[in-house]
């Protein structure tokens, strides 16, 4: 099974870093509400970025990795 670290732009222009198996899925949930409570009060415009890779494991400590990220090492990674 494939794992996706994925980013989403909110509206309000945040980002927001998670993981899935399922993008489609993934972002129908969080548009849903069902997804993380990141997202109540703003809503998830798109995804900016996925990346896939070969487990779970991998899949969190790339997310970790991200979440570190400054915005602006953020923006450089969606648009090198």
């Amino acid at each position: 099974m494939s794992w996706f670290v994925y980013i989403i732009e909110a509206s309000d222009s945040s980002l927001y870093t998670g993981i899935t198996t399922d993008l489609d899925r993934r972002f129908q949930q969080h548009a849903k509400g069902q997804g993380a409570k990141y997202f109540k009060g703003r809503r998830p415009v798109k995804f900016v970025y996925s990346e896939k890779v070969d487990n779970r494991s991998r899949a969190s400590i790339r997310e970790a990795s991200i979440k570190k990220l400054t915005r602006l090492q953020k923006l450089q990674l969606i648009r090198p």
